[in-house]
């Protein structure tokens, strides 16, 4: 292939996350906590395992930062109801009021990022990099399984 799609994504992804350290860092998030703050808002109750699978992250990074926000009392942990090892995470109050601020800051970006491109290059975009999302977490799933690549 002539062009190498995934340098510029992974450019894109840097810089984007690189913005977001810098603008986060005086609420003291970093390191993509904000992504686990806004996917437990968009999904209450969620659980550990199933957010690392979201985010594409292993337990223990995904543990790492749930620690992180709850310290910080931006997240809370509920029990289960029928199995007290399952343990559901929900936003605060005050992660309430930090993930509105990052939605905003996302969907700042957003129409940063698709400055020049017409609606219909929107979604066009939008539908090609939902198809490269499912190839990439598919083989993510196949590798974090045990599979081998063969080049």
């Amino acid at each position: 292939m002539e062009e190498d799609i995934l340098r510029q994504i992974g450019t894109i992804a840097r810089a984007l996350d690189s913005i977001a350290n810098v603008e986060f860092k005086e609420i003291e998030l970093n390191r993509g906590q904000y992504l686990y703050l806004t996917r437990i808002k968009e999904n209450p109750g969620i659980i550990s395992n199933h957010l690392a699978e979201i985010l594409s992250v292993d337990r223990t990074t995904t543990a790492r930062a749930i620690q992180k926000i709850e310290k910080d009392s931006l997240i809370e942990k509920k029990n289960d109801q029928e199995n007290k090892k399952i343990k559901h995470l929900f936003v605060t109050d005050k992660g309430e009021k930090l993930a509105q601020r990052i939605e905003q800051e996302n969907a700042y970006s957003n129409e940063l990022a698709l400055a020049g491109l017409d609606p219909a290059q929107r979604e066009e975009l939008t539908d090609l990099l939902k198809t490269v999302e499912k190839n990439v977490t598919a083989n993510w799933h196949f590798i974090k399984n045990g599979g081998k690549r063969k080049y």
